[in-house]
């Protein structure tokens, strides 16, 4: 039997995923130091692409007005995705911006994303494969040019949508005309980086027009000819199962088509969603609770010395120094419990006719959404056709999305399309969210003022496990989740004895995916932290971070956004005029990004006048689109960190909306946020969440400067002594 051949691209993938495979075995047979690696691995990898890099038909169609459509498997939810992608294919193809639309790929084009939309990897692990599909898309239409226009391929040229040879030129467009079998030839060489013409630049967003005038393109736009309303009942108590069910009153109601009960869900469905909404409310549940949940028990739950340890990272001594030190320094820190809190809610149109079921969805995973629904109503996948949205929100809320199933289920039990969405208290109560943190951090300073050991601990709930986008071996494999972790590793490597340990507890709701991950809490602690021991040391800040940094490619990246940092914003450690500067950095997903927060104390709130930041993502593919996502992320990072916070109250989860649920105004954003961009690496890396990371500590560690105070507990408020 001869080998089959794999593609260089499909070998890239393959390799990466098969290292994870390789060391997750090794861990399992050598648990605790292979473990350490394969979790170092994973929190630093570059993540490929998975899905579909061989067929630029898959990816690209040429209209008959020679516009071309790029078919993207990564989903468009603000963060500029589909504006970076259109550069990347633009460039390769040899067309204008203005010839380029990039639409969602539904999945029954074959383009599918074999992972999600999420971990900021939508840019950097197609950078290589779209230029790679692009370039063999354009040696496609001058190979088909040839052939019409009676020349070698090798005397045509392409430009702006156009293949010429000598005199004579033909249209994208017309070329394609008429083409039914392409001719796929090897991949070409890309062009050098320094003749590109867009990527690099601020190119205006190729969904600005759609978003400002209002077009409908969310999932809550979506609409079918002939369409019901659905809805779904759902408890309010944490844990509650669903017990007996009485439904006679809501299906004599006015507009009730159907109640549908399910072995897992009682659904109501009508002519309106005001009449469904109604009709649920009279149907009668007896709900099966088994404790009356208050905050004060989740809070005695996330403890440092709570649950299950697995040790991180390790380098030298550091549990022995710091047991047997009488110099020990220690302090504890603390993070809530947080929601999504995005502004369109959760929600599915779908429609089964016969055996093909079409499902239009807001989703973050459109692979696994097909997946689910086809399992549950016993068809292949290739019966089901996910139709992506824009969304109006993800932050990893929408990283798994199963009302997709019920939205299906209801339209087979009436043979109709059916949208049905979450109401606002449903979102909330019912969210995936942010688990609540407890850190304990323990260091010893040598005699030169620098830390000779360092130690975190930190507790927290799940954010990948029990995630259907992790295989359920990696619980035992990996000891500790991947995402929780993110953040809790110690970034400045000189440091010569440093040990992270993380404490996963199990909480009685759902916690998972949110922007970041665990990186804004744990930084919050231990950049906070390393504030403190500065200070100890009778050290600058800044000056204190850089002397701990390793001498390496990484490390070096790191320095040079702290010193821009720093540079770009005027540092002080000094309180000038009422103000004080807060500093923190962070690494994540290999992008090291660094802020300086401009504090004042007015009344008895802190005001944020100012965030600098600097960031380094390597390649910039386009500037705007990174300096937008850093504002993101800082504005969104200061809420969480000074507004946000979820209560347990009798056994529910509260707020249920908007106000009571305390997140950041207009009036509580920077005056300025100043963003500096270094480009020290040859590829685009991490964006949409690594500028999460610093801000937290940077505004605490700015307070204290302002009052003494040390602020230890998310949301930040001075009144927590």
């Amino acid at each position: 039997m001869g080998k089959k051949k794999v593609s260089r691209r499909k070998f890239l993938i393959r390799g990466t995923l098969g290292t994870v495979g390789v060391l997750a075995v090794g861990a399992y047979l050598f648990r605790h130091p292979i473990r350490r690696s394969i979790l170092s691995f994973a929190n630093s990898a570059d993540l490929s692409y998975i899905g579909e890099t061989d067929d630029p038909i898959l990816w690209f169609e040429i209209t008959k007005d020679n516009l071309v459509l790029l078919h993207s498997p990564k989903v468009e939810m603000g963060q500029g995705t589909f504006t970076g992608l259109a550069q990347i294919a633009a460039d390769e193809l040899d067309v204008n911006m203005e010839q380029i639309r990039v639409v969602h790929a539904q999945t029954a084009s074959g383009n599918i994303d074999g992972f999600s939309t999420g971990g900021s990897t939508s840019i950097s692990s197609l950078w290589q494969p779209l230029r790679e599909l692009a370039a063999t898309m354009r040696e496609m239409i001058k190979i088909e040019a040839a052939k019409k226009m009676g020349v070698d391929v090798g005397s045509l040229s392409t430009s702006q949508g156009s293949v010429s040879s000598g005199g004579n030129s033909m249209t994208y467009a017309e070329i394609a005309d008429g083409v039914t079998e392409w001719e796929v030839p090897d991949t070409p060489q890309l062009k050098e980086l320094k003749s590109y013409q867009f990527i690099g630049k601020p190119v205006p967003r190729v969904d600005l027009k759609e978003k400002v005038f209002g077009a409908p393109i969310f999932g809550m736009d979506a609409g079918m000819p002939d369409m019901l309303y659905g809805t779904v009942v759902r408890p309010s108590s944490i844990g509650a199962r669903l017990g007996e069910v009485d439904a006679s009153a809501a299906e004599n109601m006015p507009g009730v088509v159907k109640v549908i009960r399910e072995e897992d869900f009682v659904g109501v469905v009508a002519q309106s969603y005001p009449e469904a909404e109604k009709a649920k409310e009279a149907i009668k549940v007896n709900w099966i609770t088994e404790k009356n949940w208050q905050t004060e028990d989740i809070e005695a739950m996330i403890q440092v010395g709570q649950g299950e340890p697995q040790t991180i990272q390790k380098e030298g001594k550091a549990k022995r120094i710091l047991e047997s030190s009488d110099q020990l320094i220690s302090a504890e820190y603390s993070s809530p419990l947080g929601a999504h809190a995005q502004l369109e809610p959760n929600g599915a149109l779908a429609y089964v006719d016969g055996d093909k079921v079409t499902v239009h969805i807001s989703t973050q995973v459109i692979g696994l959404t097909r997946k689910e629904v086809a399992d549950r109503l016993d068809l292949d996948p290739e019966q089901v056709n996910i139709i992506p949205t824009y969304l109006g929100g993800g932050f990893g809320r929408r990283l798994h999305t199963p009302h997709a199933v019920q939205a299906a289920l209801m339209s087979k039990a009436v043979g109709k399309p059916v949208k049905y969405y979450f109401s606002r208290k449903e979102e909330f109560q019912h969210d995936m969210f942010r688990p609540p943190t407890h850190h304990l951090l323990k260091a010893v300073l040598g005699d030169d003022g620098l830390i000779q050991a360092l130690e975190h601990n930190f507790s927290s709930g799940d954010v990948g496990f029990g995630s259907p986008l992790l295989p359920g071996i990696a619980e035992p494999i990996l000891g500790a989740d991947v995402g929780a972790i993110r953040g809790g590793f110690n970034q400045y490597g000189a440091i010569p004895n440093h040990r992270a340990v993380c404490w996963r507890v199990r909480l009685p709701f759902a916690t998972s995916w949110w922007r970041s991950l665990g990186l804004l809490a744990n930084t919050f602690a231990v950049e906070s932290f390393i504030d403190e021991l500065a200070l100890k040391a009778g050290k600058d800040p800044v000056e204190f971070r850089l002397a701990q940094i390793q001498d390496d490619e990484r490390g070096h990246r790191l320095k040079e956004v702290i010193k821009a940092a720093a540079e770009k914003a005027g540092w002080t450690d000094q309180v000038v005029n009422g103000k004080a500067m807060g500093f923190a950095a962070s690494t994540d997903a290999n992008t090291p990004c660094a802020q300086v927060a401009e504090v004042s104390i007015e009344g008895n709130e802190i005001k944020v006048h100012k965030v600098t930041c600097a960031i380094d993502p390597g390649m910039a593919v386009n500037p705007d689109q990174i300096r937008a996502q850093c504002e993101g992320s800082i504005i969104m990072g200061l809420s969480a960190s000074m507004f946000e916070r979820m209560q347990v109250e009798n056994g529910e989860l509260r707020p249920v909306i908007y106000g009571p649920y305390a997140m950041a105004l207009m009036k509580h954003a920077p005056k300025e946020i100043e963003v500096v961009i270094l480009e020290n690496a040859d590829k685009p890396g991490a964006v949409g969440e690594p500028p999460l990371g610093p801000i937290g500590a940077a505004i605490a560690n700015a307070v204290f400067r302002l009052t003494g105070e040390r602020l230890r507990s998310m949301p930040l408020a001075l009144d927590q002594a």
